[in-house]
């Protein structure tokens, strides 16, 4: 008799690799015989051994016979390791249990199939809303080819970023910090436009203190290539991960001085004299970046959504007012002309976070 238990232990191993995955996705195994846990596992990165190895490693001979519990279809094709399926046939599983089909175009459905072709019983669907969504950022990157992107700003309660004269440190608390930091350490890339480079400086690195946490690739979105060379964000230990998205208003120069520095310059096309953001996407995805937080400016989060590139919102709302004509608002670019075309959310939430308010919710598309 099959037990949602299970699949709910599945995909709490399977969050255990979140952020360390990418750009495979999140998996967690759960090896159950005669009502007990036998063996289980999950996917800790890419490269490394699939969920499935090792639960049924664990599991060992007490695998036969055993239903096996996950939260996404097993892998029925050569990556970068071998195939899960043909271990689940030789270790003589007799029933497997998957949340969700995987969206892959390489497995989608045939993994199931070639279990079930095996004789061994196969079902898929028990908590697939959760597990989609525990997986978001890989079904949006396998059935659209560019990254899951969500757009991050932290405002005051008039809709401010700065103050009228550019300053923007700290509007929000200790608490929303510390989540921004959280969020890098899951997100494949963090990207900023040209304006924020020059007002703030950020590093974009990850800042979790007493925790191990890793560093997100860094995405600038400069049409002209103004990045100052003694930038913060081009001064990275590992300056690789760093992308320049420009065009071919840039300076050739000044690319070659920006590659110099070990960053990549993506020259994409423009329209309007701006990064046309629907083609970095896509260049993003081919790299392998399956999930991008956008943190600002205001044009950026402006443009993104005008180009309907954003997935999510997360709008960190402090209890503070700057009022001012002149301070800029959390979004810019054309927006809605008519109340028609306004952009809604949909499965938002809204919560306290240290003193300020938290909504995050997914955009209808």
């Amino acid at each position: 008799m099959k037990d949602v238990r299970f699949m709910r232990r599945a995909l709490e191993l399977a969050a255990l690799g979140r952020g360390r995955t990418s750009p495979n996705p999140m998996v967690g195994a759960v090896v159950v015989r005669d009502g007990q846990v036998v063996g289980e596992g999950y996917h800790a990165h890419a490269g490394g051994p699939h969920a499935e190895v090792v639960a049924l490693t664990k599991a060992g001979a007490h695998a036969r016979g055993a239903t096996l519990y996950l939260n996404l279809e097993p892998c029925c094709h050569h990556g970068r390791t071998p195939p899960c399926t043909k271990l689940i046939i030789a270790q003589g599983i007799g029933c497997v249990v998957a949340a969700m089909e995987d969206p892959n175009p390489q497995v989608s459905g045939a993994g199931a199939a070639e279990l079930r072709a095996q004789g061994i019983q196969v079902d898929v669907g028990m908590l697939r809303a959760e597990a989609e969504r525990l997986n978001e950022a890989f079904v949006t990157y396998m059935s659209t080819g560019r990254p899951f992107v969500l757009a991050k700003a932290a405002m005051s309660l008039d809709g401010k970023i700065a103050t009228a004269s550019g300053e923007s440190r700290w509007i929000s608390s200790e608490e929303s910090l510390l989540l921004v930091h959280e969020l890098r350490d899951q997100v494949d890339a963090v990207m900023v436009g040209v304006g924020t480079v020059l007002r703030d400086d950020p590093e974009l690195t990850t800042r979790l203190p007493g925790r191990r946490c890793r560093d997100p690739k860094r995405v600038i979105v400069d049409s002209t290539l103004r990045t100052p060379l003694e930038a913060r964000v081009l001064a990275h230990p590992r300056p690789q991960d760093t992308f320049v998205a420009t065009t071919e208003l840039a300076d050739r120069e000044k690319v070659k001085q920006v590659e110099e520095r070990g960053a990549t310059v993506l020259v994409l096309g423009q329209e309007g004299g701006r990064v046309k953001l629907p083609e970095l996407a896509e260049r993003l995805a081919q790299m392998g970046i399956t999930y991008v937080m956008i943190e600002g400016g205001s044009r950026l989060m402006g443009g993104a959504l005008d180009a309907n590139i954003v997935h999510k919102v997360l709008f960190i709302i402090a209890p503070k007012i700057i009022g001012g004509a002149a301070a800029p608002g959390a979004i810019a670019g054309l927006g809605a002309q008519t109340m028609g075309e306004v952009r809604k959310l949909h499965d938002f939430s809204v919560r306290r976070l240290g003193d300020d308010i938290l909504v995050e919710g997914y955009l209808t598309r």
